[in-house]
């Protein structure tokens, strides 16, 4: 006759139940403890790449700086004081505000102002993004202003954004080759202006070699002697706040770059760039298609 087996008792229910529960606390702990594990690798692992990838950028900068550290007036120098443009070698067709005035569309009209003209004046900085977008929206229109006439464009490249150029002083490049076309290659100045922003490079990078600058000159038709000379230096000094005079080699048309950005915040209150002036008054309205060319229209009659 089968035994019945007795049922277990409350006590031992209870404490089969307590055994239970431990020994699932203690698996939700080192599954826990487990998580807590993977999760600290994972971050000791992402602060390793992210000091790897900090370490790469400083480097980078640095190597960057040291390839052009003969790029940019005082570079490298603390308290260095902006020389004025009655000091320094300016691009023969640039104005006394270190702007570079256009009357129409030949080489002649490169550096003269129109008798009458309506005055329209734009400072723009090449890694600036705002700037591309100025250029994008309004660079046809200001061809065909030079075209129809009775205006006169006063282009101020500027090198405020050599901070956000990976120290490789882009800013300040493009400015001196567009000052050596516009010197020696005028017929290509207002192209070369708007090919520069063609794909133009983002701020925070290196921007372009100059190798692709002197290509980007080269595809406008301007001669490769011209274009040989965008990374000729000069030697010269600076003076720095605790008033010591200091030697220094740059670019050739680094110190113009230097004097015309700090005349440019001199004659621009809250100057920014692009800043677009109309007979001297700002226009703001420059991302609307079509809209900077009818207030110039309307400002010749």
């Amino acid at each position: 006759m089968p035994t019945n087996d007795p049922r277990p008792t409350k006590a031992v229910r209870r404490d089969e139940a307590r055994a239970k529960a431990a020994q699932m606390r203690k698996e939700q702990e080192r599954k826990a403890k487990r998580n807590r594990i993977l999760a600290i690798s994972g971050l000791v692992v992402a602060i390793a790449a992210l000091v790897a990838v900090a370490f790469s950028i400083v480097n980078q900068n640095r190597a960057n700086e040291a390839a052009n550290s003969n790029v940019a007036y005082g570079q490298g120098v603390e308290g260095v004081i902006a020389p004025s443009l009655d000091d320094v070698t300016a691009p023969a067709p640039a104005n006394d505000k270190g702007g570079i005035p256009v009357s129409g569309t030949s080489a002649d009209d490169v550096g003269t102002v129109g008798e009458g003209d309506v005055d329209l004046t734009v400072y723009f900085d090449y890694m600036c993004p705002y700037c591309g977008q100025f250029d994008q929206t309004n660079s046809a229109d200001l061809d065909a202003m030079l075209e129809e006439g009775g205006v006169t464009i006063t282009y101020h490249p500027v090198s405020i954004l050599d901070r956000l150029a990976a120290g490789s002083s882009y800013s300040t490049r493009a400015v001196n080759a567009t000052a050596i076309v516009a010197d020696q290659s005028p017929e290509h100045f207002t192209d070369f202006v708007t090919a520069m922003y063609d794909d133009q490079p983002a701020e925070g990078t290196s921007g372009r070699s100059d190798a692709e600058i002197a290509q980007i000159a080269q595809d406008l038709g301007v001669p490769a002697e011209v274009t040989d000379t965008f990374t000729d230096t000069v030697d010269g000094t600076f003076a720095t706040q605790d008033e010591e005079s200091t030697a220094g080699t740059w670019r050739t048309f680094a110190p113009w770059s230097a004097a015309a950005t700090a005349q440019a915040g001199t004659d621009v209150p809250e100057f920014s760039t692009p800043t677009v002036l109309i007979n001297g008054e700002p226009f703001t309205d420059w991302q609307t298609p079509g809209a900077l060319k009818q207030a110039v229209d309307a400002a010749k009659s």
